[in-house]
């Protein structure tokens, strides 16, 4: 697509979200904030903050064997894949993705082990992980996770309507600070967990259905339309363009629009759907809720086994094609593997996300059992008697 060409079926608004990853970050945030404040707040308002804060103190350090040690196994498979040339054909796939993502073998051993630790310490200190790109967002997410605990840390003993004041100014301080990643989504989850359990709110939307209906329908239809806008020349299509301008309006000066609509589309998204009957009825559809609990696990492979698996298939067949000579009469360095056909590529990326699916399925049965255990090791070893918890523990 560009200014003079059309664009194509997946780069219209609405079908755009179906192959664009920004929301996703921004879904995760709100997620975080909203399962993460849930249980402490049913606490609260029975009366039982105590039991809250214990709640929340032992959340928070679960949190850090739920984000790293399923990163840290997602990042030595990668550098296992990546040492036995597993990544070698996507260094020459047409796809400048593929390319820029796919790292190379080390030149040593030594250097092999030396890499490994390294990309394993900078995913934490500045998101950089050469193995597993995707990786970034786990410090972002994790800073969510402690602004949470922290905010409910300082609002458990704050009155309901009082904290529902509180975490809206956050919200607002966070959308004006220009925190478009994380901020604002985090407290968008903990305002939509804390209005979930307010009687206040369930009786109006029971004394409104009429409201209700067309309101959450309306934000719904209006979230996905913002979580369209493009990462890239949004003044190649009229409607990104319109919502270009808008974003003069409402968007703090000097930020990332392509991170700040689909945050907010996301937002409007998952309010609609908490205040929408039918909505939730259908994502509570037993196919939709396992591929939801599968999430964390597709997160984490989805990026190396396209490198791999999806790569082999869509380019591993094809021939590098020749560039011919240069002005000196030597030959030129041919170029990057073409795609496979179109019927390939129609019958490959649907069975691609059969079997993403289905190794999540095995990392959700054998890994996470496993990362429970070692973080539940970890916490029998260095809390108090009195602090520890019944068996099995459930990472939250």
């Amino acid at each position: 697509m560009s200014d003079k060409v059309p664009p194509t079926l997946f780069q219209l608004p609405f079908l755009r979200c179906l192959v664009m990853g920004r929301a996703s970050v921004a879904i995760f945030a709100l997620v975080t904030g909203y399962v993460n404040s849930l249980g402490p707040l049913k606490k609260s308002r029975a009366g039982n903050a105590d039991a809250a804060l214990s709640g929340v103190a032992k959340s928070a350090f679960r949190r850090f064997g739920r984000f790293m040690i399923p990163a840290i196994v997602a990042t030595t498979l990668s550098w296992l894949a990546c040492q036995f040339g597993a990544y070698n054909v996507a260094h020459y796939a047409n796809s400048a993705w593929i390319r820029d993502t796919s790292p190379r073998p080390s030149s040593s051993f030594a250097g092999a082990f030396y890499d490994l630790f390294k990309n394993l310490g900078t995913t934490w200190i500045d998101g950089y992980n050469a193995y597993d790109r995707i990786q970034w967002t786990l410090t972002f997410l994790l800073k969510g996770s402690m602004m949470t605990y922290l905010s409910l840390f300082a609002l458990v003993y704050v009155k309901p309507r009082w904290r529902m004041v509180i975490i809206a100014g956050m919200f607002y301080f966070k959308w004006k600070s220009g925190d478009s990643l994380v901020g604002f989504n985090v407290f968008c989850g903990i305002f939509l967990a804390e209005a979930s359990l307010d009687a206040d709110v369930a009786s109006f939307m029971a004394a409104h259905p009429f409201l209700q209906a067309i309101g959450s329908a309306a934000l719904i239809i209006l979230g996905l339309f913002f979580c369209s806008y493009p990462e890239e020349h949004p003044e190649w299509a009229r409607w990104s363009t319109n919502l270009l301008r808008f974003g003069h309006w409402i968007f703090p000066s000097g930020v990332e629009y392509a991170r700040f609509y689909p945050g907010m589309g996301a937002d409007l998204v998952a309010t609609g759907i908490m205040f929408n009957t039918t909505a939730k009825t259908i994502l509570s559809h037993r196919f939709l809720c396992w591929m939801g609990k599968l999430s964390w696990p597709v997160y984490l492979l989805h990026a190396p086994l396209i490198r791999t698996v999806l790569t082999w298939v869509l380019f591993g067949a094809s021939v590098r094609p020749s560039q011919g000579k240069d002005q000196n009469g030597h030959d030129l360095p041919p170029g990057w593997l073409p795609i496979a056909n179109p019927w390939v590529v129609t019958f490959a990326i649907p069975l691609f996300y059969v079997f993403l699916y289905r190794v999540a399925g095995l990392w959700a049965q054998y890994v996470d059992p496993w990362c429970t255990n070692v973080t539940q090791r970890f916490e029998d070893m260095v809390f108090r008697e009195e602090a520890k918890v019944d068996k099995p523990l459930l990472l939250s």
